[in-house]
C-alpha cells in the first residue's frame, strides 16, 4: 500500500491510499478541483478511487466531499453522527452516502476497513484502520487524547498517520484567545507533540513507519514535531521511519508526500 498526503492542517485535509488495484480517499477538505490537481501533481490516479472515507464533519475535512464524490462516482462512508451533520451542511447532495459504525469492519474493493472512535469536538468522529492483504495502515487525526481503543487499533498496524498538532509552549504563548487554547488542549481537541510522541513510544515495537499530521502553522513547527517524535521513539528511532506531513505537499520535496509499504 502507498499513502500520499495531499493536504494536512486547518486549511484542508485529504489523504490518498493506494492498494494493489484500487485506492481510497480519507477526507476531502479541499475543493474538488484542487484535490484533483494535487492528485495529478502527486502522480496519483483519481480513476482508481473506490470510496471517500470521512472522519468527521468539520469543513477542513468535508469541503470537497459532495462535488468530488459525484464527479468520481464513488460512495461516501461515515458514521451516523457525521452523516447527519454532513447532510445539514449539504442539503441538496446527490452523492451516495453509506453508514459505517465504529468497531464494525466493512469492505471496499480489496480493502478491509474498520472505523474506530476518536475524541474530538464533532458529532461522531472516527479514525480508520485499513488493511489490504497482510498490510494495515491506521489513520488517526483530530483527537484530543489517545484512548485505549485508539492505541489498540494503531498497535495492530504496520504504519500510522497520526496527529501531532501543537507544541504546548507555543500554544500557551501564542496569539489564540483563551477559549480557543482551552479547546485545542482539551481531550476533545487536538493531540500535542508530547502526546503524539508518547503514543509513538508505545507503538515503537509494532509499527515500521509513521507520518505526523495536522500540524498547526501557528502553534507548531515541523522541526519541533520531528524532534519530539524521535525523542519519544528513543532507541527505536532508527527502526521506525518518521516524516511530517505539510499543509501543502506540493511546496516541499516529493518524499514528504507519504510512504509505501
Amino acid at each position: 500500500m502507498e499513502l500520499t498526503v495531499l493536504a494536512s492542517g486547518s486549511k484542508g485535509n485529504c489523504t490518498y491510499l493506494r492498494g494493489e488495484r484500487g485506492a481510497l480517499l480519507i477526507d476531502a477538505g479541499l475543493s474538488a478541483r484542487e484535490t484533483l490537481r494535487r492528485l495529478r501533481a502527486a502522480g496519483a490516479e483519481a480513476s482508481l478511487v473506490e470510496a471517500i472515507l470521512v472522519t468527521h464533519e468539520h469543513i477542513d475535512h468535508i469541503r470537497g466531499v459532495d462535488v468530488l464524490a459525484r464527479r468520481l462516482g464513488v460512495p461516501v462512508y461515515a458514521t451516523g453522527g457525521t452523516l447527519e451533520a454532513f447532510s445539514r451542511k449539504c442539503t441538496t447532495t446527490s452523492a451516495e452516502v453509506r453508514l459505517c459504525r465504529c468497531g464494525e469492519q466493512f469492505v471496499v474493493g480489496d480493502f478491509s476497513i474498520e472505523p474506530f472512535a476518536t475524541s474530538h469536538d464533532a458529532r461522531e468522529p472516527c479514525g480508520f484502520s485499513i488493511a489490504e492483504g497482510d498490510l494495515r495502515i491506521g489513520c488517526c487525526t483530530d483527537t484530543g487524547t489517545v484512548t485505549t481503543t485508539i492505541f489498540d487499533r494503531l498497535a495492530s498496524c504496520d504504519a500510522v498517520l497520526l496527529e501531532s498538532n501543537h507544541c504546548p509552549d507555543m500554544l500557551e504563548n501564542g496569539p489564540y484567545p483563551a477559549y480557543l487554547k482551552s479547546r485545542i488542549r482539551s481531550k476533545r481537541g487536538h493531540l500535542s507533540n508530547p502526546d503524539a510522541a508518547r503514543c509513538l513510544q508505545r507503538l515503537a515495537d509494532h509499527i515500521h513507519m509513521a507520518m505526523l499530521a495536522h500540524v498547526s502553522e501557528i502553534n507548531n513547527t515541523p522541526e519541533k514535531v520531528l524532534l519530539s517524535a524521535l525523542e519519544g521513539l528513543g532507541f527505536y528511532s532508527d527502526q521506525v521511519g518518521v516524516t511530517v506531513a505539510p499543509q501543502d505537499p506540493g511546496a516541499v520535496h516529493p518524499e514528504s508526500y507519504g510512504f509505501r509499504l
